[in-house]
């Protein structure tokens, strides 16, 4: 069993039972799933582009992402409806709490400058999203391999009713918050 999961349900689910006052144990909330999505705007004149971020992402996924297409046509970026234009993986489970650990421990602390993520990418739902600028962040990429800087967003849907008990979970399971 990961740490990250250990560590929630031995010592941050009594937590947040105690703060909120829930009844049971399934009020309280916990972390359903973890979504990369990395947009490949130059896919549209480069098909290799999308190749090498699908396997950008795997690497740092550790799970096959899948390809996204257009939904409608933009003349103004040369755009068909249809055509693939980014990747996603959607992290559950397992995989996602070896990512969140991943991501706190070791990527996040290699942004330069770092002051901490912010508080205001909090949807109103008790979900989080967090843009990160480079993929150079993570350890699994290799600075010599990439063919260009790519940003992508990382999405941790919680199972939190409000945006202040999502920010305790995640405060307590250590994502740094800007003060």
């Amino acid at each position: 069993m990961n740490e990250m999961k250990q560590t929630y349900q031995d010592d941050i689910l009594p937590s947040l039972m105690n703060k909120f006052n829930y009844d049971s144990v399934m009020q309280a909330p916990s972390i359903e799933k973890i979504v990369i999505n990395m947009g490949v705007g130059d896919a549209v004149q480069n098909s290799k582009a999308l190749d090498n971020a699908v396997e950008e992402l795997a690497l740092i996924s550790g799970q096959k992402p899948v390809v996204t297409k257009a939904r409608r046509s933009i003349a103004g970026f040369r755009l068909r409806k249809g055509m693939p234009i980014g990747t996603k993986v959607t992290l559950r489970g397992e995989r996602m709490y070896d990512f969140l650990q991943k991501l706190i421990g070791v990527s996040l602390p290699r942004v330069r400058d770092f002051r901490g993520v912010s508080k205001k990418g909090f949807d109103g739902r008790g979900n989080y999203t967090l843009g990160v600028k480079e993929q150079l962040i993570f350890p699994e990429i290799n600075y010599d391999k990439i063919s260009k800087v790519r940003g992508m967003d990382i999405v941790v849907v919680t199972s939190a009713d409000t945006d202040e008990e999502a920010h305790e979970l995640l405060t307590q399971l250590g994502m740094p918050f800007q003060q």
